[in-house]
């Protein structure tokens, strides 16, 4: 029987007649879907273990070869409130499918390309149809499955393939690159692709109504680009120029300005691009701002232990690929069989804040990496943690985001998934490298002097860059424990049982235990 609501405690659960009919062909679509979420994830780290080969190939200068990463990031990162936008104006399937056919013709450029400029080029592309295809995949997945427990499994296989897909690509990178070719890493997009959008095409069919057909807010489009752009490109800059840096100070005014101002034309405007309401929710607000944190974390690590891993233990690019699998499977299990099962019986923040501080447990254990530390016995457990930890919280998160928004604003909120992940990437890689170039520089020159003949030399450079990297992973379980905190402390719904997304303002009641075996559906509201 319905109970009042207590809004200050947070979204609520109940029960409704209103219950949409469920997608029949709902969980085909999960699997093309799938497909292409692994495809743009896999692109993230895919290329990096191919770029010292195709630097070679092209002769690209040391000073550019950063490009073929910053120009896919600044494309992707400042697209992405666009590119969810026009999902929700086109309809979800129709921009998901452009997305898969321009990502797939740019990994052809990329793939076939002559000299440096079109391999740049088709960088940029990749990530421009990327923020295009990300929002409106996850947005799918929002406005199908309706059923509680039904969404639970769906985002349990999002969220794992969104958090392992980045170590998979190491290992497709490390394959590819050592035993065919660099450009493969390209040309391996191309079927991903047509597997998605050929099943799309044949499967999908997004609910009526869901599409926001209202004018396109050009301002908004401009300054949310150009601010995101100069964010990410800032945090580029300052890994290679250093924060003091004249041009790293002036893209983060840039930066402040361009988002203030894009803040003040929304609250203004009659249709904006990102309605602050999506922003503003507190259990929203609490996600986008915890999940950004903890990818910062898990960046770096992927940096750092790819590194360690190659330069430190002499592991080859497969074997190093090979070596984040334990991360996968926790991840896996984390996704898939904690948060999926528990999301429907606990609270979001009784999942997220102890799946991050799970996370920093692995993280914390890392700290201890020494240049003879064993795999068995250190690694592959820290991983088996991290995985377990992030899987639960990075699912849970991802569901929540999309929970509570009309139809109409699916596309933007995922955006913004995606935005706080992207940024959060380019915050950590330039932020953690930054830390641990520092601490690798003042341990060489405090032990300089204890360093006589070139073996020594050798060693204490291999020590330098272990000090260095576990300097950075201190700061990364700060992070992830302040991810923790920002979960609990702002993440206040009683559950994601809900079968239907209404939007902000709705009334509502229920005692917040999730979804029951028998009787009607419950649902979320705010």
């Amino acid at each position: 029987m319905p109970k009042t609501a207590h809004p200050a405690d947070g979204p609520d659960i109940t029960t409704g007649p209103d219950t949409p009919r469920s997608d029949p062909r709902r969980w085909k679509a999960l699997a093309f879907i799938a497909v292409a979420q692994l495809m743009v994830v896999l692109d993230a780290t895919i290329v990096n273990i191919a770029l010292p080969s195709a630097q070679a190939d092209l002769g690209i200068s040391d000073g550019n070869r950063q490009w073929v990463i910053t120009a896919y990031a600044l494309a992707f990162g400042g697209l992405l409130l666009f590119g969810g936008r026009i999902a929700d104006l086109w309809g979800r399937r129709r921009a998901f499918v452009v997305g898969l056919a321009g990502f797939a013709v740019a990994s052809a450029f990329g793939g076939a390309a002559p000299n440096e400029a079109v391999l740049l080029g088709s960088r940029a592309l990749q990530g421009a149809f990327g923020a295009l295809l990300a929002p409106a995949a996850l947005s799918l997945l929002a406005v199908m499955f309706t059923d509680a427990k039904e969404r639970a499994k769906a985002f349990g296989i999002y969220g794992a393939i969104a958090g392992g897909g980045g170590a998979i690509g190491l290992i497709f990178g490390g394959v590819l690159t050592e035993y065919l070719d660099w450009r493969w890493t390209f040309f391996v997009n191309i079927p991903f692709a047509v597997l998605a959008a050929a099943g799309a095409v044949l499967v999908i069919r997004e609910p009526a109504g869901a599409r926001n057909r209202s004018s396109l807010d050009i301002p908004g489009v401009v300054l949310s680009t150009l601010g995101l752009v100069a964010l990410v490109y800032g945090f580029t800059r300052a890994e290679a120029h250093g924060w003091g840096d004249g041009g790293t100070v002036a893209m983060f005014v840039a930066t402040v300005l361009l988002l203030g101002a894009f803040v003040g034309v929304e609250a203004r405007v009659k249709a904006p691009l990102l309605p602050l309401r999506v922003l503003t929710d507190r259990n929203r607000g609490g996600v986008y701002l915890s999940l950004g944190l903890a990818v910062i974390a898990m960046f770096g690590l992927f940096l750092f232990l790819t590194y360690y891993l190659q330069v430190v233990k002499g592991y080859s690019p497969v074997r190093t690929g090979i070596a984040f699998l334990p991360m996968i499977a926790g991840m896996i299990v984390g996704s898939t069989q904690i948060g999926a099962r528990l999301m429907t019986r606990l609270r979001p923040r009784l999942l997220m804040g102890p799946g991050f501080v799970v996370a920093a447990g692995g993280m914390l254990m890392l700290t201890q990496l020494e240049v003879d530390s064993s795999y068995a016995t250190l690694i592959m457990p820290a991983q088996l943690l991290l995985g377990l930890g992030m899987g639960t919280a990075f699912m849970t998160a991802m569901s929540l985001a999309t929970i509570g928004v009309e139809p109409q604003d699916a596309g933007v909120a995922s955006a913004m998934i995606n935005t706080s992940q992207q940024v959060g990437g380019a915050v950590g890689t330039a932020l953690l490298n930054t830390i641990a170039a520092s601490a690798t520089t003042s341990y060489l020159t405090a032990h300089a002097a204890d360093a006589t003949g070139g073996r020594a030399r050798q060693l204490l450079k291999l020590q330098g860059m272990v000090h260095g990297y576990t300097s950075a992973i201190w700061w990364a379980v700060g992070i992830l424990l302040l991810s923790a905190a920002i979960a609990v402390t702002l993440v206040t719904a009683r559950g994601q049982g809900g079968s239907q997304v209404r939007g902000a303002g709705s009334a509502g009641a229920g005692d917040g235990q999730g979804a029951a075996e028998e009787g009607p559906v419950p649902v979320l509201v705010h």
